[in-house]
């Protein structure tokens, strides 16, 4: 594909596969008041959403057999999930604040599935134990997320913990409040959600077919390509989102954006797609990716649960990996 056919393509299909990504986000909001889900559930269903640019890139490179591309969607976007989403607000708005119980549930779902997902990309794990470990985290997950009765009374915890960490999830379990709209509005929503995930999925073939093409001329590798410019570019939908949540103070919120976002990437790019074809990854570059990666998994948690949470010198620091990080793909 020539450079004049290959950059219009990019910014356009970039430009198509945001909006619509957004979009479907919003739909998938009016859809879920409209049938009274309550904000945990939707707060899931406007992640996937939101991660729809992120999944469709990084499982169409692979298709194409575009691995290193692939890996490096993923890897990039979740480095850059943290450094934007949890480090920018946190400069921004002056601060994030979580209750511990809160971090403590996300920090170390996130974790978990960070570790068994860079297991599997580097061929420490196969396909198969990946799934094994990763489906009682998730599920186990999803159980005190949607049944906040049952999760106080059965969680093997100290009464404490339990009923700290049950508070902890009633906050997101009542429904959300209709708003005055159009009575008929969630059905237009319904029916106008497969032609925005038919954008995305049309965008995204643009953005990976050009971004290559691009990288190809100028002699940049997948792995940067992926890292470097589709990885933040298709996060842009999370990172406005969790700057939203944080100017709203609204902590526990952004940083189970934030997580979740990063769990779905490596269960929709890395994990699942594990099962058909190979995705590990085998250069020194790739690997110290997914150090990096780890890194900044650890420095944000560190962060947020200190006493107070984050504060700008945090971000600060979440910020400055991202770009030592970015340093380190260039010179590499």
């Amino acid at each position: 594909m020539p450079v004049a056919l290959a950059a219009p393509l990019f910014i356009a299909s970039l430009a198509v596969t945001l909006a619509a990504a957004r979009l479907f986000a919003r739909r998938l909001d009016i859809v879920g008041t409209r049938f009274g889900l309550s904000e945990t559930v939707i707060g899931l269903l406007t992640a996937l959403a939101a991660d729809g640019p992120e999944l469709a890139a990084a499982v169409i490179a692979l298709a194409k057999g575009e691995r290193a591309v692939s890996a490096g969607v993923v890897v990039g976007s979740n480095i850059f999930n943290i450094a934007a989403m949890i480090g920018l607000s946190a400069l921004l708005a002056g601060g994030v604040r979580l209750a511990r119980t809160a971090l403590a549930l996300e920090g170390a779902v996130g974790a978990l599935v960070t570790l068994i997902g860079a297991g599997v990309l580097l061929d420490a794990l196969t396909p198969l134990w990946g799934v094994i470990l990763v489906v009682p985290v998730l599920v186990g997950y999803l159980l005190l997320l949607l049944d906040v009765a049952a999760a106080e009374a059965r969680l093997p915890l100290p009464r404490v913990l339990r009923q700290r960490l049950a508070a902890v999830l009633a906050t997101r379990a009542h429904p959300r409040r209709s708003q005055p709209a159009n009575p008929h509005g969630h059905r237009r929503a319904l029916a106008l959600i497969t032609v925005d995930a038919a954008l995305i999925i049309l965008g995204s073939i643009g953005l990976v077919n050009s971004a290559v093409a691009l990288g190809q001329h100028w002699g940049i590798s997948g792995t940067v390509v992926g890292v470097l410019l589709l990885g933040p570019l298709t996060s842009i939908p999370n990172a406005q989102t969790a700057i939203r949540l944080g100017l709203s103070a609204r902590g526990a919120a952004l940083v189970s954006e934030t997580f979740n976002s990063n769990t779905i990437n490596l269960l929709g790019g890395v994990l699942i797609p594990a099962a058909f074809v190979n995705v590990a990854v085998h250069s020194s570059t790739e690997k110290l990716d997914l150090a990096w990666l780890a890194a900044i998994t650890v420095a944000s948690l560190f962060c947020l649960g200190r006493a107070g949470g984050i504060g700008r010198g945090g971000g600060a620091a979440l910020v400055l990996l991202y770009a030592g990080f970015a340093v380190f793909q260039v010179s590499a």
